[in-house]
């Protein structure tokens, strides 16, 4: 027995000799990769290129896990390498990205999982407050919610990104998974449960089957909601686990929505136009003639020259009674030919056509 044991401890130091070399080699290549990235850094700035290139990192992240041998993950491998791109990022220049906050909000996640940890966040009172931020210069993008696969279209965004110069230069999709974060130590203990209108509806089985009898306060943000249920004893929120961090208040009960595949969609807003990954997609907004078969007409030149169209959402247009705008998602890049020609076409039939950006497709969740 004592042979096998001290045998187990000859191979766990061989293993633990391996790893420490196997990091400085890590350490050392992370150290060349950076200052690379500062040298490009260098010459962007005498160009006056943006430093920001999402079509860049869309195409480094979807090799590196392309090209993964495993065992690790895909997306984890995604994930260490989207802070290191973070991080050298920064050192060519750090990043300020405004947000619809306060902080601990789904929005903080998102820019969390598109821009990494090595940027300066700015919460943002109202979705108005993002994009004046961007547009004013005082942060240099912007993090909207746009849609959610269960409660639709956000409205706000939409109506701004008419009048904006602002471009969508990327998107998220963040699943969203609803934690109740309490202090107590079970679901007993919990005397009142904080949280937004539309966390309370996605989490009304849950609630009925564990809480039934507990109040429900609704308040203005899940990240509030996180920062009163942490200063109470019976407190409890329901909200994400960004959430839990930047509040210091831990998980009672994980994923309790009901709709397990619920993901919330967001855009990044910028200055720049993106030029093509390889995976793309284009959103446009148009309005159309007020007559009889006017939509169809101005569909008619995507499905003709074969683009795929992914969303179709309409709006009130604001400047006349009945009058609708319509906001398309199509897959494909501005540039594509196929798109290309949709598009000139297009321009050439809708009485208003605006582009609102071609950008890299985002990972599913």
């Amino acid at each position: 027995m004592t042979g096998t044991v001290a045998g187990d401890d000859d191979e766990l130091a061989r293993h633990r000799d391996a790893i420490d070399a196997l990091d400085r080699e890590i350490l050392a290549r992370l150290s060349e990769r950076a200052r690379h990235a500062q040298a490009i850094g260098r010459l962007k700035e005498g160009s006056g290129a943006p430093s920001y290139r999402p079509e860049r990192e869309a195409q480094v992240l979807a090799r590196i896990e392309r090209e993964n041998p495993g065992p690790l993950p895909g997306e984890a491998v995604v994930v260490v390498f989207r802070q290191i791109m973070s991080a050298c990022l920064a050192l060519e220049r750090r990043l300020s990205i405004a947000y619809l906050g306060p902080p601990g909000t789904f929005t903080h996640a998102a820019v969390a999982r598109h821009f990494g940890a090595f940027v300066d966040v700015v919460p943002q009172g109202t979705i108005d407050e993002v994009f004046r931020a961007a547009e004013s210069g005082r942060c240099d993008y912007a993090v909207v919610p746009v849609e959610n696969s269960t409660e639709g279209a956000v409205g706000r965004t939409l109506d701004l990104m008419v009048v904006t110069d602002l471009s969508v230069v990327g998107e998220v999709k963040l699943r969203v998974q609803q934690n109740l974060l309490s202090r107590a130590g079970s679901l007993a203990d919990v005397r009142q449960v904080y949280s937004h209108a539309q966390s309370f509806a996605q989490c009304v089985q849950w609630l009925a089957r564990h809480l039934p009898t507990v109040p429900r306060i609704v308040v203005a943000s899940n990240a509030e909601a996180a920062r009163l249920a942490a200063a109470e004893a019976g407190g409890a929120a329901i909200a994400g686990e960004i959430a839990s961090t930047t509040y210091g208040i831990p998980v009672l009960a994980a994923h309790i929505e009901d709709e397990p595949n619920n993901t919330t969609r967001f855009w990044v807003l910028g200055r720049q136009q993106v030029a093509a990954s390889g995976r793309d997609e284009t959103s446009l907004v148009m309005s159309t003639p007020n007559r009889p078969g006017a939509v169809h007409a101005l569909l008619e030149p995507l499905a003709r020259h074969g683009v795929s169209m992914t969303r179709f959402e309409s709006r009130p247009a604001r400047t006349g009674l009945w009058e609708y705008l319509f906001y398309i998602d199509v897959t494909g890049h501005r540039d594509d030919p196929p798109v290309a020609a949709a598009l000139a076409e297009l321009s050439q039939r809708a009485p208003f056509l605006k582009l609102l950006g071609s950008y890299p497709a985002a990972r599913e969740p």
